[in-house]
């Protein structure tokens, strides 16, 4: 499959969940391709300027024309709430945990005062950044999400998932432990019980080697935030894309074709 095939496919899965948003009157592009956009950049990860040049020199006629980068880049931001359409439905038992992405090395921390993030430890190493939690339905697909600074504790999560307590049990590990307990919906499992929350760590496992997303480069808060939206947009988005290309097992995962 060619790149050029990856970003047909990923447009029309998203001008279907999207469906008919109307278009600025001085914008170029059509909020699917923005989207579209969104997910690719999340796709091949990196720096946002390398993403731009490789977008508008070899692709820039399939969108009729790309806008300057920084136009894109807000347009980016101001269009990540349709993300949401590519979220998936909650099934009755959902798993989660959360996955530390670094933003900038330790020795640059507090350098300035608009630095988000905070200092914690990641695999026995001091990294600052954020966590970043998923919650995902019986097929793996992503249904919700949220991040918090990387210096604070996992149970901060619990409102995201008492947001799926008329629908779904949500699996956790130790980690979400709170002494104020925990909503009804989240089971607390042992370590080597229910081995189905190993799915999750499939998914952070895929992100890592396919997307780069243990490393990210934003420096404000609202250009982060889209980017993790369009990161879980992506996963769902190629994921569906396998299975419909493949008629792949249902409880399979795998997005490696559609690396960039």
């Amino acid at each position: 499959m060619t790149t050029e095939d990856i970003i047909l496919h990923i447009f029309c899965s998203v001008d279907d969940a999207v469906g008919d948003v109307p278009k600025e009157k001085l914008a170029k592009l059509y909020p699917s391709e923005v989207v579209t956009i969104g997910i690719l950049f999340a796709l091949k990860g990196g720096h946002f300027r390398a993403f731009y040049r490789w977008l508008k020199r070899d692709y820039d006629e399939l969108f009729g024309g790309l806008p300057d980068r920084t136009t894109l880049m807000r347009q980016l931001r101001q269009h990540e709430h349709l993300t949401d359409c590519l979220l998936a439905v909650p099934g009755i038992l959902c798993v989660a945990d959360s996955f530390p992405i670094e933003l900038r090395f330790p020795i640059r921390q507090g350098r300035s005062q608009a630095q988000i993030g905070g200092k914690g430890k990641d695999k026995g190493r001091w990294s600052v950044g954020i966590k970043l939690a998923w919650v995902l339905n019986t097929f793996g697909a992503v249904c919700g999400w949220s991040w918090q600074p990387m210096n604070r504790h996992d149970n901060e999560f619990l409102p995201l998932m008492a947001l799926f307590a008329e629908d779904s049990v949500v699996l956790t590990d130790y980690g979400f432990r709170c002494a104020q307990g925990v909503p009804d919906n989240v089971k607390v499992c042992k370590k080597g019980t229910w081995n189905s929350r190993m799915m999750v760590e499939t998914t952070f496992s895929m992100i890592t080697v396919v997307t780069q997303a243990k490393k990210l480069y934003h420096r404000t808060e609202h250009h982060l935030q889209a980017h993790l939206g369009y990161l879980a947009a992506m996963f769902n988005v190629c994921n569906r894309l396998h299975h419909s290309l493949h008629h792949a097992d249902p409880f399979s995962l795998s997005i490696a074709e559609f690396s960039l």
